[in-house]
């Protein structure tokens, strides 16, 4: 595998490098196939109860954009395809915090538009490719903690190394602009900006001490040569989705850990090793500079990531702990909820083409000031199994239902979840949980290998269910709504929300549900939050290409959607080449802070490199923001 070109690949292509099972059919062949849109619409989407019915025709227009503003209090935009940020007139937006601001006064300046960040400020600015984020409040200050989920190493290596790592240090550059940012803002006379010097800022990178605790902690498969007791791993990474626990601190969910790691020599691939996707050489030559990484002297470092870790914002010095009882995979987001007898619920989701979605339920329960000890390490997990009547069930994942020891199940949830016949899913990614009612909503970004081929453990992706397109390059949102309106029930009633398309190319399955018109088109959902209203706010991660099946769609997007009604309207454009992902508001609800992830061209300074960044948007008028 030739690093200088696997760094040029997205996080999905590396997969697939790994992963290189033939197809069995062509997109042409699934088109011929397909249901028609509105035999579609009749099935599935036609479930649910009160105004949450789709097939109404609420959305049939395609100038329906327009038609939403006076549903959601803003004039919806249309697509863009520059390299700029639009949002609906009565807004505006500004920079909050780019890759290589400086968050102490050393730093000040550190940041060149030619040459980046040096190795000696690379911990002390804030990192790259911003990701999942939440919002806190401590004796007055307002934090945020912020996930970087991964580099761009042609943009953030000197030119001269042409986007390979060629020494440790280079290396440690790269592992430092990763990981998790904690800082502080205040908003003055411009607005909200980072506080300087905050006691409260603080970078949590690859080489952050850390503790586990528990089942799998301590475990033989968590233990190597550095920690032989298996307690204390170094790092956090890939921190892509978010999550804030009842009780105030930071969840930071761990996902294509994978591609860090290589080997410079011999080692065993195991079931586990093949499954995750972990082996051969390294999407950054981390093993070539750092023992810690490489498979041959290491074997069990992998297994130390791919967790869920909490941090608490508020005390700087206060040590990471990996919640091993949550499971280990690439996790998205952790969406934490409270069943009706009190026990902590975390939903989350497993980011790989046919993969799983799970939660964990605590065996202790919790209410406000009381202690948290064992709530996220003493518990079950579960995995979902969605029928096609609609109905669905959490498979418990014990050494009873897997055959496996419960470390096993821990260190290895995926073999775990082939075991008990999970649904494979169109890459689950953020699930967000409705303030309002008990349901959750899952964003099923896409999956180009639905009905084509099965998953990195051989479970089929069969068409059906929430499911429900062959070679689905578009995405949908799954909803769920637990028995007895209890996240603690292991029993469930499921829908579609919708089903991204494109109306303007396709009139079957491939132009999405009717919610979807050519005034309001997205493809591949991603990150996703509710507002304090009860609104689904919905990121996209996809093609913006504007070209072939995707023309008309423009950049990646955030948009606003009505649970009851089904009404999806455009709020913001990204510039192109973007991510959008990530949003949290400030306290008082009146500021957005949304991110921006991997921008093309020079956005957002106009000139010199592309920069990540989280922006900050409000209304001009000063009121709560919607």
């Amino acid at each position: 595998m030739d690093i200088k070109k696997t760094v040029d690949l997205s996080w999905d292509e590396f997969d697939e490098l790994r992963d290189p099972r033939p197809d069995a059919n062509g997109f042409d062949a699934v088109v011929e196939r397909a249901i028609s849109r509105r035999g579609f619409l009749g099935g599935a989407l036609a479930f649910g109860s009160g105004a949450a019915v789709f097939g109404t025709g609420v959305l049939g227009s395609a100038s329906s954009a327009r038609a939403q503003a006076s549903a959601f209090g803003f004039e919806p935009i249309g697509i863009a395809t520059d390299y700029d940020i639009h949002v609906p007139a009565g807004y505006r937006w500004k920079p909050l915090v780019r890759w290589g601001d400086a968050l102490f006064s050393e730093a000040e300046g550190a940041y060149s538009p030619e040459t980046g960040v040096s190795v000696e400020m690379s911990d002390k600015v804030f990192g790259e490719n911003t990701d999942g984020m939440e919002t806190f409040t401590h004796d007055g200050h307002t934090l945020l903690a912020i996930n970087s989920e991964y580099v761009n190493p042609k943009i953030n290596l000197p030119a001269a190394s042409e986007g390979v790592p060629q020494s440790a240090d280079e290396v440690t550059l790269l592992k430092n602009m990763q990981g998790v940012t904690v800082l502080e803002i205040a908003e003055g006379d411009d607005g909200y900006a980072v506080v300087i010097d905050s006691p409260y800022n603080r970078r949590i990178t690859h080489e952050t001490q850390m503790t586990m605790d528990g089942p799998a902690a301590g475990a033989d498969l968590v233990k190597t040569n550095a920690d032989p007791e298996g307690m204390s791993p170094k790092g956090t990474m890939n921190n892509c989705g978010s999550g804030k626990t009842l009780w105030g601190t930071y969840l930071t969910c761990e996902e294509n850990f994978n591609g860090y790691f290589g080997a410079t020599g011999d080692y065993e691939e195991t079931a586990g090793i093949t499954r995750y996707g972990i082996g051969g050489e390294g999407r950054y030559a981390y093993e070539k500079f750092d023992s810690r990484y490489d498979l041959s002297a290491e074997p069990n470092e992998p297994n130390r990531h791919g967790w869920v870790t909490e941090i608490d914002p508020t005390d700087p010095q206060s040590t990471p702990v990996k919640h091993t009882a949550l499971g280990r995979f690439k996790h998205e987001n952790a969406e934490m909820v409270q069943a009706a007898d009190g026990r902590i619920v975390v939903y989350m989701g497993d980011d790989e083409r046919g993969e799983f979605m799970y939660k964990f339920v605590s065996n202790g329960t919790w209410a406000e000031g009381q202690p948290t000890d064992g709530l996220l390490s003493d518990g079950t997990l579960y995995v979902a199994k969605f029928n096609d009547d609609m109905s669905g069930e959490w498979l418990a994942l014990t050494p009873e239902t897997t055959g496996m020891p419960l470390e096993e199940i821990l260190v290895f949830s995926r073999l775990a979840g082939s075991k008990v016949g999970a649904t494979t899913m169109d890459r689950p990614e953020w699930i967000a949980a409705n303030p309002l009612r008990a349901e959750a909503y899952c964003a099923l970004t896409n999956n180009k290998n639905r009905g084509v081929k099965p998953n990195a453990g051989g479970d089929e992706t069969p068409v059906g269910g929430p499911n429900p397109r062959e070679t689905n390059n578009f995405g949908q949102i799954v909803r769920w709504r637990p028995e007895g309106e209890d996240h603690g029930a292991e029993t469930f009633t499921w829908d579609l929300y919708v089903m991204a398309g494109n109306p303007a190319v396709y009139d079957n399955s491939y132009a999405g549900s009717e919610n979807v018109t050519e005034g309001n088109m997205f493809n591949s959902p991603d990150g996703m939050a509710f507002s304090s209203d009860g609104m689904l706010w919905i990121q996209t991660d996809g093609d913006d290409s504007n070209e072939g099946e995707f023309a008309g769609q423009g950049n990646n997007q955030m948009l606003v959607g009505n649970p009851e009604t089904g009404e999806i309207a455009r709020f913001l454009t990204a510039p192109n080449g973007a991510e959008v992902t990530g949003l949290t508001w400030s306290p008082d609800g009146t500021v957005a802070f949304v991110g921006i992830q991997h921008p093309g061209g020079s956005w957002p300074d106009g000139a010199g490199k592309p920069r990540s960044s989280v922006i900050a948007v409000w209304r001009e008028d000063g009121a709560i923001f919607g």
